[in-house]
């Protein structure tokens, strides 16, 4: 039986890397999408083919419509199709809306949610013609419940997710689903960077008292990339130690 192909974008490091590993230690051939690191990127490359499988780096900005198109014109030439696409990519900008500058509004939102569009309009395509797919969408748990100084980010994150429900329904009768994670606090190198006061403010608001881990969020979206979702539609998965509790 051949390999399944999975599309993961922002896949040079934390989230997006573990993603990518997990999945390759599953049997999918991958192709790790980045936009600025491509020496990391590479590295990801020959941590997944360590499993035994193919493996394709893809410079991208996802929020290019016609970038998205030529990498997933890329990534079926390589590997024949898409079985699952996770949109991971993303990026904060943060300031107060009242400081908050019109640039890192549209570029965040760009980014996060437009991103995330052009991605799921191209391969669903590809996954329309076998009738067959999975899509994963990383939201936050700040799309759900808003977050001081993350105007752009929290509507960007909140998009996506009614951008997964609409794709749900639109593409359900073809055998397509698509579910969204929203992820709380993730062990990252810019939480590491933050004071213990702010860690310690940080972890009374979450019942299992820690960071969740990018491995956490792998396991979920292994579970979902897999057939023992396949009557999971439509749905948000927080994943946050029960801080939205």
């Amino acid at each position: 039986m051949e390999n399944k192909t999975a599309l993961i974008t922002g896949a040079s490091r934390g989230i997006g890397r573990a993603i990518a590993l997990n999945l390759a230690k599953e049997g999918y051939n991958i192709a790790i999408n980045y936009n600025g690191n491509a020496e990391k990127a590479a590295a990801v490359k020959e941590e997944c083919e360590a499993f035994g499988v193919r493996a394709m780096i893809c410079q991208c900005n996802v929020a290019d419509n016609a970038a998205v198109k030529e990498m997933v014109d890329q990534v079926v030439t390589e590997f024949g199709t898409i079985d699952v696409l996770v949109n991971n990519a993303g990026i904060t900008d943060d300031a107060l809306i009242l400081r908050m500058k019109e640039e890192a509004f549209d570029r965040v939102i760009d980014t996060n949610l437009k991103g995330c569009f052009n991605c799921t309009q191209y391969v669903s395509k590809v996954m329309l013609k076998k009738k067959k797919g999975k899509i994963i969408n990383m939201a936050s748990v700040v799309g759900i419940g808003g977050n001081a100084g993350q105007a752009n980010y929290a509507a960007s994150k909140a998009g996506v997710i009614a951008l997964t429900k609409t794709t749900a329904k639109e593409f359900a009768s073809r055998n397509i689903t698509a579910n969204a994670i929203a992820p709380g606090f993730i062990e990252s190198d810019m939480s590491g960077a933050l004071s213990e006061k702010v860690q310690e403010e940080i972890l009374s608001q979450i019942p299992l008292k820690r960071y969740g881990t990018p491995q956490d969020v792998a396991d979920l979206t292994v579970f979902l990339a897999g057939d023992k979702s396949s009557y999971m539609t439509g749905q948000v998965f927080s994943i946050d130690g029960g801080m939205s509790i």
